[in-house]
């Protein structure tokens, strides 16, 4: 064999990227554990993909962070002393084990909020309701829905949005908007945002 022409042919950096067919990185770790020349290359050139990997690497927002390992199935504990602003990226889940001991026991009244954070920024509210939001519109505060457990419609503007759990909508400054409960009830975070 001509180890030269072997290392110089592409094949180890191919397998470095998982490019090749099962009988191809075979052959590769064959002629590896045969060539001491071959094995070393293969070490050379992962090693280099490394440091490239690492020089080029980009730190993702805390959010886009966050999003990652709730989608890895990471848990979020969120710590009722020190809530944080919930958005389309928050762990339902999370959020729902923080509340549980707030909740009522079921049979649930027709309406229950449970205020959980109030400043000059922002005000949550844990809701638990089994009753329709007419139509209103506010103009000094953004009001976000995160539903944490069951199933709305809600209508904002002339766009229809259907939420479930995990859905978070934010309603803009001075445009109407409703809900119709769609499932026995629905527990969710009512987040107001001061302008």
């Amino acid at each position: 064999m001509n180890i030269q022409a072997y290392i110089q042919s592409g094949l180890l950096e191919q397998y470095c990227l998982g490019l090749l067919n099962d009988t191809e990185r075979a052959d590769v770790l064959k002629n590896c554990a045969l060539f001491p020349e071959i094995k070393q290359e293969l070490a050379n050139i992962e090693s280099a993909m490394e440091k490239m990997a690492e020089t080029q690497a980009v730190i993702p927002n805390e959010t886009l962070r966050q999003r990652i390992l709730n989608t890895l199935g990471f848990d979020n504990e969120i710590d009722l002393n020190n809530l944080p602003i919930v958005d389309a990226y928050a762990d339902y889940k999370s959020w729902l084990k923080a509340v549980e001991h707030l909740i009522p026991a079921r049979p649930f009244d027709d309406f229950f909020m449970e205020l959980l954070q109030q400043d000059e920024q922002v005000s949550q509210m844990l809701v638990v309701t089994r009753i329709d939001v007419p139509d209103e519109t506010h103009d000094n505060w953004i009001e976000s829905f995160f539903i944490l457990e069951g199933q709305c419609v809600c209508t904002v503007g002339k766009e229809t949005f259907t939420l479930n759990a995990g859905s978070f909508l934010e309603v803009p400054l001075n445009t109407n908007h409703d809900i119709k409960i769609t499932s026995p009830y629905v527990v969710a975070i009512l987040q107001r945002l001061n302008v």
